[in-house]
């Protein structure tokens, strides 16, 4: 095979470019992460019109703390992804950002005065304390109690947040998800501010939260899935529920990375795609990509790149909320 194949392409750019027409040139482009960018929006592109994936959306809470949301809850809205692995801590901002406000920070904030005003920095974002802790237990509470009376004493976590979702705002991921009947899948779900509300409600009211029943429903899903694909953003918990249970049914069919991690301190959240395959959990013959890169700064070009790319084309989604 021939290693001088892909000649180097100057960009030829010019006001009122489609971003997908900029993102194509950045796969001709040769350096350095621009054709990664690229080569993720083409295989997103062959796994959302694979209308036989089933399709997973993985992601961590702090992205949800800035506008990002908003496109997250577009895709789900869209119906491109069936099914959601995420944190508890994107039900913390998910809710707080339905009733409150978050502002835009700096990094470089003096964290000892914002402490004495009252004032959480997640990066270069603020949360007043009255928008997250407080409000969030009190919605939960509330939340809570009612679907006991729905939904009975024992209900697994994704039925739960699939309750809630029925009465978040319009804005919200929840929400988006509920209504096109997407599971959220949050095994971390009581490592939040959420989460420590529910466990004090458990010692008000009975009820049991079952881990396990969404542990089985992915189980059951991995069994039966003809083709699977992922866009993991990040790394940790989400990434790593995602590509485990897509391991019983052959490994991804799809797979693109983005994260900032690094792979060589061995962590789970900077292991490349291609480390999934030596463990099953993504196909050998995979179309895959990894994006070193941060996803609030990527994540949009990509989107828009894809959306141009699958323009008219209609996904339908496979409503797994009711997975047994």
């Amino acid at each position: 095979m021939s290693l001088l194949k892909d000649e180097v392409v100057d960009f030829t750019l010019y006001p009122g470019m489609r971003v997908s027409e900029i993102v194509e040139q950045m796969g001709r482009a040769g350096g350095f992460t621009a054709r990664f960018i690229n080569e993720a929006v083409e295989v997103l592109e062959v796994m959302i019109r694979d209308e036989s994936s089933v399709n997973f959306l993985a992601f961590p809470a702090a992205i949800v703390s800035t506008g990002v949301r908003g496109i997250l809850r577009d895709m789900l809205d869209r119906q491109l992804f069936d099914v959601v692995i995420t944190t508890g801590g994107t039900i913390d901002h998910d809710v707080a950002r339905c009733y409150a406000k978050y502002y835009k920070g700096y990094f470089e904030a003096d964290d000892e005065q914002l402490y004495e005003r009252g004032i959480h920095r997640l990066g270069n974002v603020f949360i007043p304390l009255d928008s997250y802790g407080p409000l969030i237990e009190s919605k939960t509470r509330e939340w809570v109690r009612e679907a006991v009376s729905t939904l009975g004493e024992r209900f697994s976590p994704s039925e739960l947040l699939n309750f809630i979702g029925g009465k978040m705002c319009e804005g919200s991921i929840l929400r988006a998800a509920h209504k096109r009947g997407i599971p959220i899948f949050s095994p971390g779900l009581l490592d939040s501010s959420f989460g420590t509300a529910v466990s004090f409600l458990r010692e008000e009211i009975n009820f049991h939260l079952d881990f396990i029943k969404d542990m089985l429903k992915l189980a059951d899903l991995s069994f039966t899935m003809e083709k699977s694909g992922a866009l993991i953003l990040g790394g940790g918990i989400s990434k790593h529920h995602t590509i485990w249970w897509n391991q019983f049914k052959g490994g991804l069919d799809y797979v693109v990375y983005v994260t900032t991690a690094v792979e060589w301190d061995g962590s789970l959240s900077g292991a490349r795609e291609r480390e999934a395959i030596s463990w099953g959990k993504v196909s050998k013959t995979a179309k895959r990509a990894f994006v070193p890169g941060e996803v609030t700064a990527l994540l949009p070009f990509m989107y828009v790149a894809l959306l141009e790319r699958i323009s008219g084309f209609s996904r339908r989604g496979k409503s797994l909320t009711n997975l047994k």
